[in-house]
């Protein structure tokens, strides 16, 4: 055990990652007898449930969004860094970032995951994932540029392929975004074109299991279905996506093969380990997972240092229920605070007993009025759960003006059916003119350029 004496320098946490897991660790140690460090590549913490809102143009980044500076203002034994750390040494007790060495008595990382594409990376050029505020940015751009090239497209065969939009991954994500679509394509937009007909939008989802939302209770799963036809999206189980390449998604439903023309393809299928999974095994030799997870310890730390803490995405811990916690947002809350407090009992030369899971549902929406949530003891669908979803996600926002902002919003939305955030912004398409010959012609080529969001 670690005990602090009053002549002794400060006990230095330093935590590695400002979503879920390292945020809600600061905000616990706020009035511990501790110096806290926080580091992170951005400045910002994001609330990522809501990443789909942005792509679907319901919400601004902004708004989904808390400066961590701002977030933590009030906590004044914490230090907030922007920077990313490259690599550890557990024997020095030491993170490199950059030029720099930052020393630290605990650490606690918390650095997430990244969408996967098991294998096949040329993919993400075709089908963005959406884990970041670029991603959710790149997704709305692809989205609303989709049907402004479709109103232009003459050719039918193009136009349904602009307008054929493939959702990979029958997970929370791949539902709730499947369901925004189709609620743009057959409500939202279906007024503001003039030679397309936005309802003659197809929104297809596929899953390779048997059914969407596995991880939810079969009837709930059967409810989200149901939903989503009802908004007209094509539900597509047992299929695997094989290959995604020059606007075609190949698929394999049992012994047969299809394909689908679309140049809109949106992945939310999988996703693994961020890089410092691979640099806390070859540094401590801890063992990771296939996903590149790093398995931890019944009270989070790593084989051999009792020190290290990984919590969140990054984090299998399979010690409740013999399978790795899923990697939502309230399992890295849970976990953060549990080793914030457990510092502050080993400092005081106690300790704390296994870290334990407590799962208070899961939900998903499908779309305006509609949702699943899974509470345990009690099981919501359409109405009820669409509000329960609405609540929980307000109440989970980090700040106050963030709250009162996505309110404020939604109930505009739900009364005007409209969403202000539908801009196309990212990465624009400009003709660049350049010789070709020496005869004097020259021709029109196409290039994207980086634009300010």
């Amino acid at each position: 055990m670690v005990e602090a004496l009053d002549n002794n320098p400060p006990h230095k946490v330093v935590i590695v990652g400002g979503g879920f897991g390292g945020l809600y660790a600061a905000k616990a140690l706020a009035k511990a007898k501790v110096d806290v460090t926080l580091i992170d590549k951005r400045n910002f913490h994001l609330f990522q449930p809501l990443l789909y809102q942005v792509a679907t143009g319901t919400l601004s980044p902004a708004d989904i969004s808390s400066p961590l500076r701002a977030v933590l203002s009030k906590s004044k034994n914490t230090q907030v860094l922007l920077g990313e750390v490259s690599d550890i040494d557990p024997e020095a007790q030491e993170l490199v970032m950059g030029d720099e060495k930052i020393p630290y008595d605990t650490l606690i990382v918390a650095t997430g995951a990244k969408h996967s594409y098991f294998g096949k990376d040329n993919w993400e050029e075709f089908a963005p994932g959406l884990k970041t505020v670029e991603d959710a940015i790149e997704m709305r751009r692809r989205i609303f540029t989709a049907f402004e090239a479709a109103e232009k497209e003459k050719d039918p065969a193009k136009r349904r392929a602009w307008l054929t939009f493939v959702v990979v991954g029958g997970g929370p994500t791949g539902v709730e975004l499947a369901g925004a679509i189709a609620e743009l394509a057959y409500k939202t937009l279906k007024e503001d074109f003039r030679n397309i007909d936005t309802t003659e939008t197809q929104v297809i989802l596929l899953e390779g299991l048997d059914r969407v939302l596995p991880p939810f209770a079969p009837e709930l799963s059967q409810e989200a279905e149901i939903s989503l036809k009802q908004l007209g999206v094509v539900v597509q189980t047992k299929t695997l996506v094989t290959n995604i390449e020059n606007d075609i998604v190949t698929l394999k439903q049992g012994e047969e093969v299809k394909q689908i023309a679309s140049k809109t393809v949106l992945w939310a299928a999988g996703v693994k380990a961020s890089a410092m999974g691979k640099v806390l095994a070859e540094r401590t030799g801890v063992e990771c997972d296939r996903a590149g997870r790093v398995i931890v310890e019944s009270d989070l730390s790593i084989k051999g240092h009792s020190n290290i803490f990984v919590v969140g995405d990054l984090a299998n811990f399979s010690h409740q229920n013999g399978k790795p916690l899923p990697g939502v947002a309230p399992v890295a809350k849970q976990e953060g605070e549990y080793v914030a407090a457990l510092v502050q009992k080993r400092l005081q030369g106690q300790t704390l007993p296994a870290f334990n899971y407590t799962d208070k549902g899961s939900l998903a929406m499908i779309g305006q009025n509609a949702a699943v949530v899974d509470l345990g003891f009690i099981k919501l669908k359409g109405f009820f759960a669409w509000l329960f979803w609405l609540v929980i996600h307000i109440y989970f926002l980090i700040e106050f003006d963030n709250k009162l902002v996505v309110m404020i919003q939604w109930v505009w939305n739900y009364v005007t059916r409209n969403r202000g955030a539908r801009l196309i912004t990212g990465q624009e398409v400009a003709l660049e003119v350049k010789a070709v010959n020496n005869n004097g012609h020259y021709q029109a080529t196409e290039k994207r350029l980086p634009v300010n969001v």
